[in-house]
C-alpha cells in the first residue's frame, strides 16, 4: 500500500501485529540503491517476523512503486563525476538526507514514534543519516554492507562500477536479466553458490513490478555521492549500533564498515565470512546467532 511521507508517495509493507493485536516492536528495513522492497530476502523478513518483531519495508523515492522523479530535469553524470573527482559539490536532484526524511515519513504515516532501523548498501547510508538526525526516532541500528562516505575509503574496482553503469544491449525481459545476473556474479562472493533459476525468477518478477528506470538509478547515485558529510555526522548517533559487512564485499570494501563502526561511539563491527554484496547463508546465520539478539538486547536496554 502507498502512504504519503514527506510529502511523497511511498510504497511500503508491513507484517502487522501480532495475534490479538499485540503490539510487536518495530524494524524498518531500508534497501539499497535502485532496489526494491521485495529485495529484502523473505527469509530475512521472516526470520525477524517469527522473532516477534513487526517489519516494515518500503521502496525508496526513485525505487519500485514509489514516486518516480522524472519531473526533474537530468544532471550530467559525466560532468558531476568531474566533479566529484576534483572534490567539488555534486548537484542531485534530491539528497540522502531527503530519503532519510522519506523513511521517517513512512513511521509518521503509521504512528510508530520508534523503530529499529536496519538499511543495506546504500540504505545503510539512509539508515546512519536517520539514526544521526532523528535520535528519538530510532531504537537501534543495523548498517549492513555499507560506507560512512568518508572520502579517503577505498573505492569498488573500476570493473565493478563500469559494470553497474553500463546498460543492457536492449529492454528485452531476457537481456535485463542476463545483465543483472552478471552483475550479481561481479558482487557476490566467490565462494557463495548462487542459484541462477531462483535469482532469476526473482529479477524477472522484479522487473515486472518496478520496471526498468535507468534514471532513477543515476539519480540516486548521485544522491550518494553528494552526501559529503555524512562521515562528520556520525558521532551523533546515540542508540546502540551494530555495523555487519562480509569479508569479501568488492562493491563496497570491509575498510568501508570498519570505517562506519568505528565513527560510532560503542558501535560494534560484526565481519561475516564469505559474504560480499549480497546475502548469502553465511548472512543468515549471522542473523540468527548475532542480529536478533542484539535487537532484543537494544530493545531491552534503551539507549547505550
Amino acid at each position: 500500500m502507498k502512504v504519503i511521507a514527506n510529502d511523497v508517495p511511498i510504497e511500503i509493507e508491513d507484517s502487522g501485529e501480532g495475534a490479538n493485536g499485540e503490539k510487536r516492536p518495530v524494524v524498518l528495513l531500508i534497501m539499497g540503491l535502485g532496489m526494491q522492497l521485495t529485495d529484502w530476502p523473505d527469509e530475512i523478513v521472516n526470520r525477524l517476523v517469527d522473532a516477534g518483531f513487526r517489519v516494515i519495508r518500503h521502496d525508496n523515492r526513485d525505487s519500485g512503486l514509489s514516486q518516480r522523479f522524472d519531473h526533474i530535469p537530468q544532471r550530467s553524470f559525466l560532468w558531476q563525476k568531474v566533479r566529484f573527482r576534483l572534490g567539488l559539490p555534486i548537484r542531485a536532484s534530491y539528497s540522502m538526507q531527503d530519503m532519510a526524511d522519506d523513511a521517517v515519513g513512512v513511521l509518521d504515516a503509521l504512528d510508530i514514534p520508534q523503530a529499529h532501523i536496519i538499511g543495506a548498501s546504500m540504505g545503510g547510508m539512509i539508515a546512519q543519516r536517520l539514526a544521526a538526525t532523528y535520535p528519538e526516532r530510532a531504537k537501534s541500528l543495523v548498517s549492513i554492507m555499507s560506507s560512512s562516505g568518508a572520502q579517503d575509503l577505498p573505492q569498488p574496482k573500476p570493473e565493478i562500477m563500469a559494470a553497474l553503469l553500463s546498460k543492457p544491449a536492449n529492454t528485452s525481459m531476457e537481456e535485463l536479466v542476463r545483465h543483472q545476473l552478471g552483475i550479481i556474479r561481479l558482487i557476490a562472493s566467490p565462494s557463495e553458490p548462487l542459484d541462477t533459476d531462483e535469482l532469476t525468477n526473482h529479477l524477472k518478477a522484479a522487473f515486472c513490478r518496478g520496471g526498468y528506470h535507468p534514471k532513477s538509478f543515476i539519480r540516486q547515485t548521485l544522491a550518494i555521492m553528494a552526501d559529503s558529510d555524512r562521515a562528520d555526522l556520525l558521532n551523533r548517533i546515540s542508540c546502540p549500533t551494530l555495523v555487519v559487512h562480509g569479508e569479501d564485499d568488492p562493491l563496497i570494501p570491509i575498510a568501508c564498515g570498519e570505517d562506519t563502526a568505528k565513527r560510532i561511539t560503542g558501535a560494534k563491527l560484526l565481519p561475516v565470512q564469505q559474504m560480499g554484496h549480497t546475502f548469502p547463508p553465511s548472512f543468515m546465520q549471522a542473523m540468527t546467532e548475532e542480529i536478533i539478539p542484539f535487537l532484543y538486547r537494544a530493545g531491552n536496554n534503551g539507549m547505550k
